[in-house]
């Protein structure tokens, strides 16, 4: 199901079908350097991830794949996800390598903000990156986002950037 539309990007919600991208995605080392995530040992585990994803039933949103219009090539991802262990909204983002620096993370974190305040009634959202992912810390800091704390990422040096629904109005 689409989610939304921006200049370059449809977001929808991820499906089954995207199981070979999402596998690929999690193969590239580099993708995955800042994430403390791991490989899917073979596309039938991305499936079965896929397949037990609740996040859109439970919350209304969840991460959605990001498509690119002019081709429909799948970037990446880019969402919301909400935390029952600590009550907070956080923003992620994960794009194919091929697809870095070309500004498709920014475009699609912005149209998550704004689908999270004004969709989804959020009233606070974060976004947790590595202190040394340079890329997503600035991505975080390009929508809005102010730095709040550092904090233990995986046993890496963390920041916890977050932004509300007022400070989001006054910048659009």
């Amino acid at each position: 199901m689409q989610i939304t539309t921006t200049p370059r990007l449809t977001l929808r919600e991820l499906t089954v079908d995207d199981a070979q991208h999402f596998y690929e995605l999690n193969l590239d080392p580099e993708v995955l350097q800042f994430t403390g995530d791991v490989v899917f040992e073979t596309i039938d585990a991305a499936r079965q991830f896929l397949e037990n994803y609740g996040h859109y039933k439970k919350y209304g949103y969840g991460r959605w794949a990001v498509i690119r219009k002019e081709d429909g090539a799948f970037l990446g991802w880019c969402g919301l996800k909400f935390s029952e262990d600590t009550g907070e909204c956080d923003l992620g983002f994960r794009f194919f390598k091929k697809y870095w620096n070309q500004g498709y993370a920014t475009e699609a974190a912005k149209a998550s903000l704004e689908l999270g305040f004004t969709k989804f009634g959020i009233l606070k959202i974060i976004g947790r990156a590595m202190t040394a992912n340079l890329a997503s810390v600035r991505i975080l800091e390009k929508i809005g986002m102010e730095f709040s704390a550092f904090f233990d990422f995986d046993g890496e040096d963390g920041v916890l950037y977050s932004i509300s629904k007022s400070k989001s109005e006054i910048l659009a």
